[in-house]
């Protein structure tokens, strides 16, 4: 019985390595070429009594994030984030894209915490961990509910996603951005629609994501693209073609980080490389673990995101000499803390703007 499921990213649905037992498929009751129905996306209500995470990482540009929901149904397969589902009790394979945990309160809890007196006024990285403008937001809008919290306080932003859905809230972006406190980047993997759709099946199609960068750029957004991650022998070489697209559509910043394979997601990527690319499977492993001095990840900071040796030293320059030529910044433009406000507690009249 094949384990993959069409339109899904995750080839399987392994064990839980928190859990003692789990439930397993028994494969002889199948035929071969039998295919399980595809499991449907649950939406799951998350208790959470607090929205803002923090980090202390030199990796991160961002001290803050928030991610309105836990698990992703883009189902990218190669996910750094995939392992945090298990902290809920579920797989971090199919159950990472199939059952989505929502945080219904998020905007609630994050006006509670701006108004604080203890607030100290920074940049609130939007999809820290998983994508906020997973197809689910189309319904929810707590991402948009989010920002219009933070364009009342005046709040700057930080935005990843690899979603064209990023552009209906481009009015609450450009709100911000008339404040310089916002910034988009769109992730671009790839540009070979067929590729992309292998490995993120259900995030918007490299060509709807260059669109959103024109979109946002035109209204006024400072807007950077990532190509995020660069996987050694499969995507690696697009990185320049990757670059000038997004300066052509209008992006003037731009970064790029290379494959994580945390914890059980290194047997998850194997097994979907053995069901895409079985011929190319042991170039491709052994070039990562080229960047990762034979191992499969390394979680050290100063080596996660851009890895270690010779290998990782020519993605360094092909990217410094790629994002030279397109014209793009290193870096993103500063954003502004010092124009935050809170707003007036009702009943009192706000004397100031």
């Amino acid at each position: 019985m094949r384990e993959y499921h069409p339109g899904r990213g995750a080839v399987a649905n392994p064990a839980n390595r928190f859990m003692k037992a789990f439930v397993e498929v028994d494969q002889d009751a199948h035929r071969e070429d039998d295919e399980q129905p595809s499991p449907r996306t649950q939406f799951l209500e998350d208790g959470s009594q607090s929205i803002l995470s923090y980090n202390d990482s030199p990796d991160l540009g961002f001290d803050v994030s928030l991610n309105p929901y836990r698990g992703c149904e883009h189902g990218c397969s190669y996910c750094y984030a995939r392992p945090t589902h298990e902290y809920l009790g579920f797989s971090a394979g199919l159950d990472f894209e199939t059952r989505i945990v929502v945080k219904r309160r998020a905007p609630e809890l994050l006006r509670a915490e701006l108004m604080k007196p203890s607030w100290k006024p920074q940049c609130i990285a939007f999809s820290g961990v998983t994508d906020c403008y997973q197809p689910v937001e189309r319904r929810l809008r707590l991402t948009r509910a989010c920002l219009e919290v933070c364009a009342e306080f005046r709040n700057p932003v930080g935005v990843v996603t690899k979603n064209h859905a990023v552009t209906a809230d481009v009015d609450l972006l450009r709100e911000l951005a008339r404040h310089e406190a916002a910034i988009v980047y769109v992730s671009v993997t790839s540009l070979n629609p067929e590729l992309a759709k292998k490995m993120e099946p259900r995030a918007s199609p490299p060509s709807r994501r260059l669109a959103a960068i024109r979109e946002l750029s035109a209204a006024g957004i400072p807007t950077g693209i990532i190509s995020s991650p660069m996987i050694p022998g499969l995507n690696d070489h697009e990185m320049p073609a990757i670059l000038q697209a997004g300066a052509e559509a209008g992006a003037t910043f731009a970064s790029y980080t290379v494959l994580r394979l945390p914890y059980g997601l290194k047997e998850q990527f194997e097994a979907w490389l053995n069901e895409h690319f079985p011929g190319h499977r042991d170039k491709i492993l052994g070039r990562i673990r080229g960047l990762r001095e034979g191992r499969l990840n390394a979680s050290e900071w100063g080596e996660r995101m851009t890895g270690v040796g010779p290998l990782a030293e020519q993605l360094r320059a092909l990217f410094r000499v790629a994002r030279e030529r397109a014209g793009l910044s290193r870096r993103a433009p500063p954003l502004r803390t010092d124009l935050f406000r809170r707003p007036a507690a009702p009943g009192q009249l706000e004397l100031f703007d």
